[in-house]
């Protein structure tokens, strides 16, 4: 029962006018960023053309979707996103395909830079060049304690690689009329196209699909729409020849499908409506489907290498070649279904699962199903998830209107009640444990998949499915928006847990690359239960000081230019962790005060940045004597020698910037004023540094250090801290497994619930003044400068730079196409507050 369900649905606001154009398809994609893009079919008399709008959205936010006026004068037939996840391919039934992408790396802002036509001609497949990057999940090795034997790199070769084997960057379509046409982005911006027939033979080709394969070539699938014909494949290879794109085709074998050669089905099914190569990478499995007006079936097809039996005739006559058979390839059907209800739409899984019989067999004794089912939608509003290479069924959807119906009257009744809703397009997210679907009334549904298929599974299971995919998501560098869906408060505590374990058995390479995304993954974590909403602000406090110290020991320079093997900031770590002193101004003596010269500006500039870092240490030296109670945000940074030791180096480059220039110093409210604010702080920062500097051997603080920190709010003012930025997001609000619908354009009301209302702790009021969390500032009440907010955390910055110093741009570099948690940006409308 609870295999599928629905998380969300959204909208379009009724217009009075506006009606549906069944014959209109739709087409949908989803990125590993987790933005859906997706046309509709809505037409109303003001505004004739919303067929040719591309929608984005972000499944956090759905509701605010960015309509792009897309300039295609006919239907949209393909959407594809890139494998980074960030440009999106539109093509429709004139032959134009054009490339988005973002403007300003903002998900709600985007523009069409660079395209492609073969004019008139409409467009029936179309995909990215394959880059050459693919992994494979080992589900037997889930155990394994290294990444690298979970998620193997494949041997795959690049569509095309520039000169020193850069892969080149590019589409290819398939049209109508028969041809081939590809699409080479050159590194300095311009587009070589060139277009060839697939065969000498031109013919009618209705439905196509394109996949690739591991020694670099092209394969496209083509059928006529008729199942009587034969569906054809060709390679096709690209290489670019003195500057000009050239393409060769060859013909493969052919198939028919099956039904049409079995007597009893003989003439039922004329029509294939679906063509789909089971991966963009597995060129030797395809899927097809064949229906008439009420009905279809499915069969999976795979390209086996066979040995051709030869006549005994010639065995004699001909020399031994060691004694090898001639192979040829030759196409054998795997699987079919029976009579299914006519299919609308299929989704196919992206996650690369490994098939080798070992693989598919612990993926069935622990039931870890994501990425072996693929999703077929039928008329009567259903959707059946089937086995990608047996085709039976795993876990089915009833639609609002295909519900079983009880007796004859009802079923009477529904026939004439017109048609069902259903969906037209439907995608797999890039975990498989959701889905999107685009209905014929242009709504958009978001269903959670279990990854067990319904099976009921212990806990600890059950965490490890999801602690795999979450694995994955961070070596790859994909959202897990997909994977929150199925985590449950109970869990959140756990999967931390785990999930730092895991991480702190990988090599320190690899645990460098991962040091920020951990951290992001298990804020967004944290942010699912009520009891540890408190650490999301530590997780951000701790990505905040990350970069605050990159930065800032980056702009640090090596006094002469014949440098030392160590950096500046590199050489400040050292001095820092040898000399334990406590005394700020006898670690200081040790460092070249030479490389810390910067201009009076640039110093300046720094001010709020060095004021939090001073805010900070203060908060959380004050915060020390109650450390008993973890929901206090601050909690965990006192057993966080990293973290403490970054804060200690940070506050001896802040003394010696104070030396040049006090003004850049930051401000403390102190009661007397002969005190020397900033030793006093890095006194007691360094004795509880020097408890838990060594991850193995903590101790805790002593009661001097205690009572000197209780003293802490008699002798300065203790800052609030401003922790969280505000939740605007959904994914919270699907917990209790309460559909929640929605309407495009209209942000959902905040409901109130346990997880927010713990979470407004944390969050600045709504008549309080607005901060600018990246630099800073205050924003006042009512901002008037134009912001952005992360589509994860929700963090607000500006989107232009008030100040062109340097030092600032170089801050800024840090967080202007992802947030510092790696989240996309969104413009805000003015009236966000």
């Amino acid at each position: 029962g609870g295999t599928m369900d629905l998380a969300y649905v959204c909208e379009w606001e009724k217009k009075p006018k506006s009606n549906h154009c069944p014959s209109i398809p739709l087409v949908c994609a989803w990125s590993c960023r987790n933005l859906i893009a997706f046309t509709t079919d809505l037409k109303n008399e003001e505004e004739k053309d919303l067929t040719h709008m591309v929608h984005i959205i972000d499944t956090e936010h759905p509701w605010d979707v960015y309509s792009v006026n897309s300039g295609h004068t006919e239907v949209i037939t393909c959407l594809e996103w890139d494998q980074s996840g960030s440009r999106l391919l539109s093509a429709d039934a004139d032959g134009h395909i054009k490339c988005w992408s973002m403007a300003d790396h903002l998900a709600n802002s985007w523009e069409n830079t660079v395209g492609s036509m073969v004019e008139g001609d409409p467009v029936v497949a179309l995909s990215w060049l394959h880059n050459g990057v693919k992994l494979a999940l080992h589900v037997e090795k889930s155990g394994a304690s290294n990444f690298g034997e979970k998620f193997s790199r494949v041997k795959f070769s690049p569509s095309l690689t520039l000169f020193g084997g850069k892969p080149m960057e590019g589409w290819i379509a398939v049209t109508i009329s028969g041809l081939v046409t590809v699409s080479l982005l050159k590194p300095n911006g311009q587009v070589l196209t060139s277009t060839e027939s697939l065969c000498r033979l031109r013919c009618r080709v209705a439905l196509a699909d394109v996949a690739f394969t591991g020694g670099g070539n092209i394969v496209v699938a083509t059928s006529d729409g008729s199942s009587t014909s034969p569906v054809q494949f060709y390679k096709v290879c690209v290489s670019v020849v003195n500057e000009k794109c050239k393409i060769d085709t060859e013909i493969l074998p052919s198939l028919f499908m099956r039904c049409t050669t079995d007597p009893a089905r003989k003439d039922k099914y004329p029509a294939i409506t679906h063509l789909k190569f089971l991966a963009r990478d597995m060129s030797e499995q395809v899927l097809l489907c064949a229906s008439n007006q009420n009905s279809s079936i499915v069969e999976c097809w795979s390209l086996r290498k066979e040995g051709l039996p030869v006549n005994n005739i010639f065995q004699q006559i001909s020399p031994v070649v060691g004694d090898k058979q001639p192979m040829i390839l030759k196409w054998r059907i795997l699987s079919a279904t029976n009579d299914l209800d006519r299919v609308s739409a299929v989704a196919l899984p992206k996650l690369p699962i490994s098939l080798t019989n070992t693989d598919l067999k612990v993926a069935n004794d622990t039931k870890f199903f994501p990425g072996l089912g693929l999703a077929l939608a039928f008329h009567d509003g259903s959707v059946h998830i089937v086995h990608r290479l047996s085709l039976q069924m795993m876990a089915v959807f009833y639609g609002s209107s295909s519900q079983r119906p009880v007796d004859e009257q009802t079923i009477k009744r529904q026939r004439t009640a017109g048609p069902l809703v259903h969906f037209k397009a439907m995608q797999l997210s890039w975990t498989s444990l959701a889905l999107a679907g685009i209905d014929s009334h242009g709504k958009l549904s978001m269903l959670r998949i279990s990854p067990s298929m319904g099976h009921v599974l212990d806990m600890n299971m059950s965490l490890r499915h999801l602690l795999f995919l979450l694995e994955y998501c961070m070596v790859t560098g994909y959202d897990w928006w997909d994977i929150l869906l199925h985590v449950q408060p109970n869990m959140v505590q756990n999967l931390v847990e785990k999930l730092h374990e895991e991480y702190m058995r990988q090599n320190a390479a690899l645990q460098q690359v991962l040091s920020t995304r951990i951290v992001a993954m298990k804020a967004s974590l944290c942010k699912l239960s009520s009891s540890t909403i408190a650490r999301v602000c530590d997780y951000h406090a701790k990505l905040f000081l990350i970069a605050i110290s990159c930065t800032l020991k980056s702009l640090l320079r090596p006094h002469f230019l014949n440098t030392p093997d160590k950096s500046p900031g590199d050489r400040l770590t050292e001095i820092c962790s040898k000399i334990t002193d406590i005394d700020i101004d006898k670690v200081m003596i040790n460092l070249k005060t030479e490389e810390f010269v910067l201009e009076m500006t640039t110093l300046q500039s720094l001010q709020q940045l060095i004021q939090w870092v001073g805010d900070f240490v203060l908060y959380l030296l004050a915060s020390l004597p109650n450390q008993g109670s973890p929901v206090r945000p601050g909690h965990s940074f006192l057993r966080d020698g990293a973290s403490l030791g970054m804060f200690r180096e940070l506050m001896v480059v802040i003394r010696i910037w104070g030396l040049l220039k006090p003004s850049c110093l930051p401000v403390y409210t102190a009661t007397s004023d002969t005190q020397d604010s900033m030793s006093l702080l890095f006194r007691l920062l360094t004795k509880l540094w020097l408890c838990c500097r060594e991850e193995n051997h903590i101790t805790e603080p002593d009661d001097t250090l205690i009572d000197e920190c209780c003293l802490l709010p008699s002798q300065l003012l203790i800052p609030n801290i401003d922790w969280l930025p505000i939740n605007d997001g959904i994914i919270s609000k699907l917990q209790n497994k309460q559909l929640v619908r929605l309407q495009f354009g209209k942000a959902p009301g905040l409901v109130g619930h346990t997880v927010s209302s713990q979470f407004d702790a944390f969050v600045r009021a709504p008549g309080q003044p607005k901060i600018d969390h990246l630099r800073r500032l205050h924003l006042g009440a009512y901002p008037t400068e134009e912001c952005k907010s992360c589509t994860r955390c929700g963090c607000v910055t500006m989107l232009k730079s008030p100040n062109k110093v340097t030092a600032v741009k170089q801050w800024e570099q840090r967080w202007i196409k992802n947030c510092l948690c790696g989240g996309l940006w969104r413009r805000m409308p003015l009236s966000y507050c």
